[in-house]
C-alpha cells in the first residue's frame, strides 16, 4: 500500500480510536472517522494478544493485502483503523477480504453490490 494510503503517525492513530465509530468481527476491529486528507487512509495494528512477532507480522500484512483489493471501491476522505484479533493469525486471505467487507458494509463505506 502506497504511503500516501496510510495512516502512520500516533497522533492520527489517537485521534481515530478517540473520535471515531468501531465496529466488531471475531477476525478484526474496524475505527472509521471522516479524514481531513482527500484521500482514505489506513492503519493497521496487532497487538500480543495474536502471538508471536511472526504471527502478528502476517496478520498485518494479511490485513494489507485484503484492504488493498477493496480501496478502489471505497469512497475518498475517511481515515480507517484496523486491529486484528486473535483468529486472524490463522484465517485465510478470503476470510479476512470477507470480513473486512461485511464491517465496510456496516460502517456505511462499502456498496453492497459486490467487488
Amino acid at each position: 500500500m502506497q504511503r500516501r494510503f496510510r495512516l502512520t503517525r500516533s497522533d492520527d492513530f489517537v485521534r481515530v480510536r478517540r473520535n471515531g465509530k468501531s465496529y466488531t468481527h471475531p477476525l478484526v476491529v474496524l475505527t472509521v472517522q471522516a479524514g481531513s486528507s482527500p484521500h482514505t487512509r489506513v492503519g493497521v495494528a496487532a497487538g500480543k494478544m495474536i502471538g508471536s512477532a511472526v504471527q502478528r507480522n502476517r496478520a498485518k500484512r494479511l490485513l494489507r493485502e485484503a484492504i488493498r483489493s477493496l480501496m478502489p471501491s471505497l469512497p475518498p476522505g475517511w481515515d480507517l483503523i484496523l486491529i486484528s484479533r486473535a483468529g486472524l493469525a490463522s484465517a485465510s486471505f478470503e476470510e479476512t477480504r470477507a470480513a473486512l467487507a461485511s464491517l465496510l458494509r456496516r460502517a456505511g463505506l462499502f456498496s453492497t453490490d459486490g467487488s
